[in-house]
């Protein structure tokens, strides 16, 4: 598990490769960040994909500058559905699908802010799965939705308590429902933002998590973690 570079429009990117044990090919994974960046969690949850049999790459989104405005064009991005974050979220999957060890079918799994990557992107035909948790919507969420609709397959998490994403589970189903996609979309009642996402704090700051409806939760996020392995098993298999 090493920081590696990897071609991509707007120059070198940098990203977290994790490797499974054993000799390949293996389907491969994009994992991107939250809006905290490059964090011990994510590279957590980057090294768990390649523990259980997936090539799994995680773009540095922050890595082309100063935190502050790395963030600015990486939320830029999410919000036009373009430029550089794009690209080199796109460039990661390139990067995989050219890997002797992948045996060339990529999925994408993102959180919160990531988690709205991964919807934008799941609609573009460049992808053969997708995993969005508690996936953060951009200004234009209709248009947004009803792209959903020629979506590749999709396992999506999301918590009741998240004030963030009131009854997005419902719109993220009817959409995928309205094209037919193949899919397993969960709501889980006693959790908010960023279930999945252990960042090491216990509840950490009460007013995040009052206003935003933040609580990491092992049990719904362990269950979260089964559905996503089970669903990509099926559609980016074999192994």
């Amino acid at each position: 598990m090493s920081m590696i570079d990897y071609a991509a429009p707007a120059g070198p990117a940098s990203g977290y490769l994790s490797v499974p044990e054993g000799d390949g090919p293996w389907p491969g994974v994009v994992v991107v960040q939250d809006i905290m960046g490059m964090t011990t969690d994510i590279r957590r949850i980057s090294d768990r994909f390649a523990a259980n049999g997936y090539l799994a790459l995680t773009p540095a989104l922050y890595g082309r500058g100063p935190k502050v405005g790395c963030v600015v064009t990486t939320m830029r991005s999410l919000m036009t559905g373009k430029g550089t974050a794009v690209d080199d979220i796109i460039a990661a999957r390139d990067h995989l699908v050219a890997d002797p060890r992948c045996t060339g079918k990529v999925g994408i799994v993102g959180f919160c802010m990531g988690g709205g990557f991964t919807l934008l992107l799941a609609p573009r035909g460049i992808f053969d799965a997708a995993a969005p948790n508690y996936g953060v919507l951009p200004r234009n969420a209709s248009q947004h939705l009803s792209a959903l609709r020629s979506s590749c397959p999709m396992v999506a998490s999301l918590g009741a308590k998240d004030h963030l994403l009131p009854g997005a589970a419902e719109k993220v189903e009817a959409a995928l429902a309205e094209g037919d996609v193949p899919r397993d979309v969960k709501e889980y009642p006693e959790v908010g933002h960023s279930f999945m996402n252990d960042w090491g704090f216990p509840r950490p700051v009460p007013t995040l998590e009052r206003v935003v409806g933040y609580n990491y939760s092992e049990p719904e996020a362990e269950d979260a973690w089964r559905r996503i392995f089970a669903f990509f098993d099926e559609h980016l298999g074999p192994k």
